[in-house]
């Protein structure tokens, strides 16, 4: 893999958004274990175009996302293609926390007392970012929330498995399309923690190789060549 173009470090209970050229990487670190990475996707050309979960999940017959799952749009095409994954399991069903859900569950904390430890919720950061494209509640949608597995307990209730976490675990997407990012690593909503969980993850730019014939994302499913063609005319204008 190529070196990396540009590093930082995302604290936790912390929000950002950059848009990203097709053919660049993004490859996520848990750096310490316990992350929770929000992830929502946006066309920074019509932003109306975001981030389709429940195309994503029926297109590829799956419920878990990772190496070979394609990101769709809600206009069948490709954001972002999973090129590397060692953790293995990520959610896409389980939304962001709430700040309704946020005050029930933590003590929470404002900048005024606490400064950069302040307690946030998924939503704020969501909404926080998304205002700086002039984007607001109703453009929310379905998110990604990366380095968090979630199953069932004994009773059909959706659980976090916080004994997946590990630290050094990374997940990498290649971009396919130019694409608004936008990131948040606020618990989520499913953590059991009773105290606010604030977890950095590393996030890495890297410049991607070009797509080939053969590429391993591109032939997962049938339907990844589908949506890799909807790119290709998109690029040609069509």
């Amino acid at each position: 893999m190529s070196d990396s173009l540009y590093t930082t470090t995302l604290p936790g209970s912390a929000h950002w958004s950059l848009r990203v050229r097709r053919g660049m990487q993004l490859r996520f670190t848990d750096v310490e274990g316990g992350a929770n990475l929000s992830l929502l996707m946006y066309n920074p050309e019509d932003l109306l175009e975001r981030y389709n979960a429940p195309d994503t999940l029926k297109g590829q017959h799956t419920f878990k996302l990772t190496r070979g799952n394609c990101l769709y749009s809600d206009m069948g095409r490709v954001f972002a293609s999973i090129v590397d994954d060692d953790f293995g399991w990520h959610d896409t069903v389980c939304g962001t926390l709430s700040e309704k859900r946020l005050q029930e569950k933590y003590p929470v904390k404002t900048y005024q007392d606490h400064h950069n430890q302040w307690t946030l919720s998924g939503e704020h950061c969501f909404l926080t970012e998304l205002a700086k494209y002039g984007l607001g509640e109703r453009d929310l949608a379905a998110n990604l929330n990366l380095f968090s597995k979630v199953m069932t307990d004994d009773d059909g209730n959706l659980i976090l498995d916080a004994s997946a976490s590990r630290a050094g675990a990374s997940i990498t997407l290649r971009f396919e399309m130019d694409t608004l990012v936008i990131l948040h690593t606020c618990p989520h909503p499913l953590n059991p923690a009773a105290d606010y969980p604030m977890r950095p993850v590393q996030i890495e730019m890297i410049q991607a190789d070009p797509v080939t014939g053969d590429d391993y994302c591109k032939n997962y499913r049938p339907e990844n060549a589908r949506a890799f063609e909807n790119n290709r005319l998109y690029h040609l204008g069509l």
